[in-house]
């Protein structure tokens, strides 16, 4: 009681003398140009956390004491804060915003700078420029946005991972992505996670706050030994000392749809073909249905997504975020699934008067993915469409397949197309965990130093399997048909441990104008990787040798950075990073990385300072240095070891078992960095208060010593080997161009355009001539071992290499007829030449985003010009040929056979290499915003439709394909999305 009795009293002393300090404050609140009141302003005493919005004739009241911070805000215009002086009433002006800031904070390698002080090449993008719509992954968020950036989908699989480049990539056989950094940890750049289509799949796009991409080696080369091919750095949303406890709520529920279907030939037309073309035996092959095969492997495919996040403080210095999300997307090729669960939680305590600042985030998911068989694509291409889906008996699954005379499976023939969907289970489980913690230390007494230390883990873990029964048609053993069948599994663990350690000093000297920001530190990566895989019969007869591959690799880095700036105008940047990797033996295993970059700011100038019309213009330029070391699951290539056997190289004694081998592996003891110099210049300029912005720049990147799978000499066990040759470049412009046509209270429209032009040439390959050349990429379909890429001094990388067509006067392909190249008489291998690449000479991109009242509309789109695919659709099944009737079965053909007239197929023809340019519209969004409902809830409802429309010339499905060769690829949906966002 006497402890009740004390709390009394406080309380009783306390309460009066708080309500006297406090005192009633009222105010108005106006635009700045034309001096209309500001409904629905925020006013934020920040000291006490009370909030509340401005009426509809911009009047505001709350309480506040002496001293107090109060904020304005309001989306479009300038967030204004006050220091209260005990006022009675006050009346603000607030300024309109440009949606570009030149203070708006980026966030680059060890640190963050802004647009005005940047020197390199930098872009952010904020979460009210993302895409919308169902996004699994977060590089769909920037599709179309970036200048310089191409993102291609690797198709329509739900999960599925993208071909990311920046300005075209810089290697030819080691890794091209660039490097991503998720809240200061940098991932295993290029690394698969078995049982997951992408590695990026554990981030859920709604808990992104904003994502930097570095371009230039300006701004990259601070990363060093793998910022060759550029740097994206994402970064997650986090607590708010300055709000209160706030919740979001974002759902989605959507429908796929297939847009379109591989033009082949329906039952009526191919047995009119047949009948037309073959003998009585093969017309006897011949079904009376009239199937579509591509209709039985697809469907429209729902999805949902939700994720819930909650903000807020457990103390005034304790601002945290917590957040849930699930994801299920069934994908329109029957049997696959993806499924996600996903959690984040951030922590950003403050201590010792703010000189400590702790950031703990932490992100973990639980991926579920069930894969389809994407063969069925093929085989619902070529599969007879005379035939009918199921045979009316319980053989073979009770599908309908091709038999022979004995009745068993005829091993060449095409396979029922929905038996490889429905008859195979391939499922995968991925556990991930992603999370750091950061310390930020201002050191007592010498404040403009600090420390940092940061220290990430990357963990996942991941199992599947993958089985066939044996009475399937696609893994029958005629012979012994109890021991068919097919029983995969597989496990993998991958550790990315990180430890960083840097001391930055930024220091402001108003006697000499001028501004000091010094960075230096030591960065420790290192990548453990633990794979296992056992394939085996239904029985469980071992089919392969166990895979066991167990292996380390380690990342070790010394870096320094030095901004100057001087008087606002003129900056200076110079950057040293020191790499050692693993990967390479002690002699050549480290390398330098500089970099150096200006800037002018001209529109600091007194003869543009005070300019109504130049907002900003600056001029800057840059050169530096950056490696590349990763080669995927190559983590030795220096070192002589032996390799476990597999199938081709297994030892079946006769009458015995399967004995697996071991072999020894072909390395280079000399293999060193690829390494990639780049210069740029840049002009960045802003006018009318930012209204209008946009930069021009231009690059040149040289690539040297490109680490490249070639041919191996002879004698040797292996036929390629890993090593340095040759250099390439990349030149190229960006245009970027922005404004906000129309700004209103009421009305406001902002667009956004880029245009990226890219040239890639191969300069120089071991030295030799410019003849030098060889065949590269994976083999096409027909055949065996049929390459149509090349690389060749003086032209792009993976460039096409076929024989000249020869047309007849009406423009039909002759069969067989090509053009002598080098007029002596006879077509052989010397008669092949270049002839274009997959990739585009433009990318252009634009997107509009018009806000009337409670209305939004935008939509995103982009082009490609100049890039070509080659139709391997077409010369593998638009044929006659390729009815196969003669080996006991039939196959349909595509529709360009009836063109072409082609008997054979003609692989090495550039009659199929097409122009690919194509106008995508990317996503179209239509949405409306409740205000203030129950209280301060806002509740926006919104409608999306993504993959709108294609315009294009080629024939094929899509003509946006990462490898430039079109070969069955799971078609890109067109998906319609309903969602809702709440923030209460």
């Amino acid at each position: 009681m006497k402890l009740l009795n004390k709390i009394y009293v406080v309380c009783l002393l306390v309460v009066p003398i708080w309500a006297v300090a406090q005192t009633t404050v009222t105010g108005v609140v106006t635009e700045d140009e034309a001096g209309f009141t500001l409904p629905d302003v925020t006013v934020t005493n920040q000291s006490t956390l009370e909030e509340v919005f401005t009426d509809l004739d911009g009047a505001f009241s709350l309480q506040a004491s002496e001293g107090d911070v109060i904020l304005f805000s309001l989306d479009g215009y300038d967030d204004m804060s006050i220091n209260y002086n005990n006022e009675s009433s006050l009346n603000i002006t607030m300024r309109t915003s440009s949606s570009f800031q030149l203070d708006e904070v980026v966030v680059i390698g060890y640190g963050t700078t802004t647009y005005k002080d940047a020197t390199g090449s930098v872009v952010a993008v904020t979460e009210k420029d993302f895409n919308e719509g169902i996004v699994t992954a977060p590089e769909q968020l920037l599709t179309g946005k970036v200048a310089g950036l191409a993102i291609t989908t690797g198709g329509g699989q739900p999960g599925t991972g993208s071909l990311i480049r920046i300005r075209g990539g810089s290697s030819i056989n080691a890794v091209n992505d660039p490097l991503f950094v998720v809240d200061g940890v940098p991932m295993d750049n290029g690394a698969s996670i078995a049982g997951s289509s992408n590695p990026l799949n554990y981030i859920n796009s709604a808990d992104i706050e904003s994502i930097s991409v570095l371009k230039d080696a300006s701004a990259t080369a601070i990363y060093g030994a793998r910022a060759s091919n550029g740097v994206i750095i994402i970064t997650t949303k986090r607590g708010n000392k300055n709000k209160k406890l706030g919740v979001t709520l974002n759902s989605s529920v959507s429908l796929q749809d297939r847009i379109n279907q591989v033009d082949v030939l329906s039952g009526d037309q191919f047995r009119q073909v047949i009948n037309e073309r073959a003998n009585e035996d093969v017309a006897a092959l011949l079904g009376t249905a009239n199937t579509n095969w591509q209709d039985e492997i697809f469907k429209k495919a729902l999805g949902y997504d939700t994720n819930v996040g909650l903000t807020g403080n457990i103390t005034p210095n304790l601002p945290f975020r917590l957040s849930l999300g699930y994801t299920n997307q069934d994908g329109m090729l029957k049997t696959s699934n993806f499924e996600r669960t996903t959690a984040s939680v951030s922590l950003s305590p403050s201590l010792l008067d703010d000189h400590l600042k702790i950031d703990i985030n932490a992100k973990g998911s639980v991926e579920e993915n069930q894969f389809a068989d994407t063969g069925a694509i093929g085989s619902a291409i070529m599969m007879d469409p005379t035939q009918p889906v199921y045979s009316g008996n319980s053989d073979f699954g009770g599908y309908w397949e091709w038999l022979n005379a004995d009745g068993n499976p005829n091993a060449n023939a095409t396979r029922n197309p929905l038996a490889l969907l429905m008859l195979k289970d391939n499922h995968s489980y991925v556990n991930r965990l992603v999370g750091n913690v950061k310390f930020d230390y201002k050191i007592h007494g010498f404040e403009d130093l600090k420390a940092v230390m940061n220290l990430g883990l990357d963990y996942s873990q991941s199992s599947g399997s993958e089985t066939v029964p044996a009475f399937a048609r696609m893994n029958y053993n005629s012979d012994v048909p109890d021991n068919g069948g097919l029983r995969r599994d597989y496990d993998q663990i991958r550790r990315n441990q990180l430890f960083d350690f840097y001391l930055n000093y930024n220091k402001e000297v108003a006697s000499i104008k001028s501004l000091f920001d010094v960075t230096a530190g030591y960065s420790y990566q290192s990548f453990d990787y633990d794979n296992h895989e056992l394939s085996t019969s239904e029985n469980g007869e071992v089919l392969n040798s166990e895979i066991s591959d167990i292996n380390t690799r380690v990342l070790l880095g010394f870096f320094g950075r030095f901004n100057y700036t001087f008087n606002e105008k003129y900056l200076l940047t110079g950057t040293l990073r020191y790499d050692g990797t693993s990967r390479f033996a002690e002699d050549v295993r480290w390398g330098w990385f500089p970099s150096l970059a200006a800037a002018w700011n001209i529109s600091e100038e007194g003869f543009l300072k005070d300019s109504k019309t130049v907002s900003n213009l600056k001029l800057r330029a840059g050169w530096g240095i950056t490696g590349q070391e990763n080669l995927n699951n190559q983590p030795y290539p220096y070192l002589p070891i032996y390799l476990s056997s597999v199938n081709q190289y297994a030892y079946y004694p006769i009458g015995g078992n399967y004995v697996p081998t071991l072999r020894p592996n072909i390395y280079d003891p000399l293999i060193k960095w690829e390494e990639t110099t780049t210069w740029n210049i840049g002009l960045d300029f802003g006018f009318f208060n930012n209204r209008m912005w946009g930069s021009v720049e231009y690059y040149l990147k040289e690539t040297e010593d490109m680490i490249q799978n070639v041919a191996a000499p002879l004698p040797n066990l292996n036929n390629r080997i890993t090593t340095n040759i040759g250099t390439m470049e990349n030149r190229g412009v960006e245009i970027a161009l922005g404004g906000d046509l129309i700004k209103s209270t009421d009305f406001t429209w902002t667009v956004n355009a880029n245009a990226t032009f890219n040239e890639n040439e191969i300069t120089k390959i071991s030295g030799a001539g410019n003849n030098e050349f060889y065949l590269t990429g994976d083999a096409i379909a027909g055949g065996t071992g049929n390459l149509v890429l090349a690389n060749m001094v003086g032209a792009p990388s993976y460039s096409f290499y076929v024989y000249e067509q020869v047309y007849d006067a009406n423009g039909t392909p002759i069969e067989g007829a090509y053009v002598d190249q080098n007029g002596d008489g006879q077509i052989n291998d010397q008669d092949l030449r270049i002839f274009h690449s997959g990739r585009p000479d433009w990318m252009l991109g634009f997107s509009s985003n018009l806000n009337y009242k409670n209305w939004d509309f935008g939509f995103s789109m982009r082009a490609n010009i100049g890039n070509y695919l080659y139709n391997n659709v077409a010369s593998n099944v638009g044929t006659y040929a390729a009815t196969r009737g003669t080996n006991g079965y039939l196959a349909n053909i595509q529709a360009d056979a009836l063109n072409s007239q082609f008997e054979n197929n003609e692989y090495f023809s550039d009659y199929y290499i097409q122009n690919a340019s194509f106008l995508k519209m990317d996503y179209m969004t239509l949405g409306y915003t409740f205000d203030k409902i129950f209280g301060k809830t806002n509740m926006r409802f919104y409608g999306t439709v993504q993959n709108v429309f294609t315009i294009t010339e080629y024939d094929g499905l899509d003509p946006e394909i990462g490898s430039g060769i079109d070969n069955n690829v799971y078609p890109r949906p067109r998906i319609y999305t309903l969602g809702v966002n709440v923030n209460f």
